[in-house]
């Protein structure tokens, strides 16, 4: 096991160079189950790297719970420890037990008083909130998905540009666009080195609305004009939660790329390119991070067997 056990927690490093041109360089879906794929995977692997490190690294002190056995001088030369780095890994894996666990409960929370707020209203899939604050939301739901978009903000926009809207919202209701930003938010939380991650996401996203709407509504020009004017007088969805047509974000960039040509169909990038070499990196660094944690853990599981008795 050695030091390999310590490389999942650095290695999301490799998936920064990625993180910075996937939004330029690939097409917004590819972009977003790429970068969502490689963040879930290395806030995994160094899960898992924490969880062997304390288990290594605290076997001698009193009170753990594995057998007596696991502290032999035989067996703790097999399995190379640093006492330091396991007493260490303790309140790091509780913390990121906790700040998942806070997340999670943070986004149910506010989707069922998103919900709760909706219950006087139709129960159609647009819900129209007679409200003077403009924004505009996606609003998943177990039964039924809605946008939820305000009178203020109807009244901002041109019949084009409401089209516009209706179809960037349902265009993050019919991809899932919350379950990826839900999971590299996690991804966030249980490695700090995921945070660029996150925040490309949360980008490419945007951006793969952006194209399905523009395919829906057929004009580039009124999906840019929507944004445009949404984040004039928005400020933004009400929780970071949910998805928006005037979410955070690189706005005159999500404008300049629709007033572009459509990009081109999403497919793997050639290595002989930056964006290629980056991909591959972070395809790399991923794959060695997993390797790392599943030998780790294997060669945990087997020492441990083999020093517990029947």
């Amino acid at each position: 096991m050695g030091m390999f056990v310590f490389l999942p927690l650095v290695l999301p490093l490799t998936a920064w160079p990625i993180a910075r041109l996937a939004e330029q360089r690939l097409h917004p879906r590819t972009a977003t189950r790429l970068l969502t794929g490689v963040a879930v995977v290395m806030a995994v692997c160094s899960t898992v790297c924490l969880g062997l490190l304390m288990v290594v690294g605290t076997a001698q002190l009193p009170g753990n719970p594995l057998p007596d056995a696991w502290s032999d001088p035989e067996v703790r030369a097999a399995v190379p420890h640093d006492e330091v780095a396991g007493k260490l890994a303790v309140p790091a894996l509780l913390a990121v037990l906790v700040a998942g666990g806070r997340a999670l409960w943070r986004h149910g929370r506010i989707r069922g008083r998103a919900h709760r707020a909706l219950a006087g209203l139709p129960g159609t899939r647009v819900a129209v909130v007679p409200d003077e604050a403009p924004y505009a939301y996606a609003l998943p739901g177990r039964r039924r998905d809605r946008v939820v978009v305000t009178t203020a903000m109807l009244s901002c926009l041109e019949p084009a540009e409401r089209r516009a809207l209706f179809a960037h919202e349902r265009a993050h209701l019919a991809a899932r666009h919350h379950r990826f930003l839900l999971a590299v938010q996690l991804a966030a939380r249980a490695n700090p080195f995921l945070c660029p991650l996150r925040t490309a996401v949360s980008c490419t996203a945007e951006r793969w609305a952006d194209e399905a709407a523009a395919h829906t509504v057929g004009s580039r020009r009124d999906v840019a004009c929507a944004i445009g004017k949404a984040a004039l007088v928005s400020r933004g969805t009400p929780a970071r939660t949910f998805a928006g047509l005037a979410a955070p974000g690189p706005v005159p960039r999500r404008v300049a790329a629709l007033l572009a040509p459509a990009p081109a169909l999403p497919r793997w990038p050639s290595m002989f390119t930056s964006v290629g070499l980056a991909a591959w990196g972070a395809a790399a660094g991923t794959a060695v991070s997993a390797l790392s944690s599943a030998n780790s853990a294997v060669t945990m599981v087997l020492v441990l067997h083999a020093a517990t008795p029947l």
